[in-house]
């Protein structure tokens, strides 16, 4: 086995499946203020939901943690799973939904290749909502390489879109 293998460029994360304390709850947060569509059920122990018709983006289950305690910030797992909207305008909405139910953020950060924002789930699990700025505007080094930072987010201008 050659250790040079790249995977395919056309390669992607498909969907993310999580560990969930109550599937209603984590309803309210996916279904209910993030605008995902349930695709299937599977009686009261998981749940998956798409945008856009695709069979699941994510997927929600308490096959082994009904009832447990939040995820940690300083445990072992996952960082934080990351919704890509197609736009600027459509990050918008969905953070004005956010501040209109009054839901807290942990962060909003301009990265150079994107603008995003941070926020937890019910059960701990970090969320990122994020959009792509444009290719041709991502920050190069001097070598031509994608250069990312972590800048404050201008949220006025954000939610001046909707």
């Amino acid at each position: 086995m050659s250790g040079n293998y790249k995977v395919p460029d056309e390669t992607r994360i498909g969907h993310v499946h999580l560990k969930v304390s109550d599937i209603e709850k984590a309803l309210t947060f996916y279904r209910d203020l993030l605008g995902f569509k349930i695709t299937e059920r599977i009686g009261n122990s998981a749940v998956f939901l798409s945008a856009g018709g695709y069979h699941h983006h994510i997927g929600l289950n308490t096959w082994h943690s009904e009832g447990g305690s939040k995820a940690t910030k300083s445990g072992v797992g996952l960082f934080h799973a990351a919704i890509l909207y197609p736009t600027r305008e459509d990050l918008a909405v969905v953070v004005r939904r956010l501040f209109e139910k009054g839901y807290p953020l942990e962060g909003a950060a301009d990265h150079g290749v994107s603008e995003a924002i941070y926020l937890d789930d019910p059960d701990g699990n970090g969320i990122e909502l994020y959009w792509d700025k444009p290719r041709e505007e991502w920050p190069e080094d001097d070598k031509g390489g994608i250069r990312m930072y972590t800048h404050r987010l201008d949220l006025k201008s954000l939610l001046e879109l909707v």
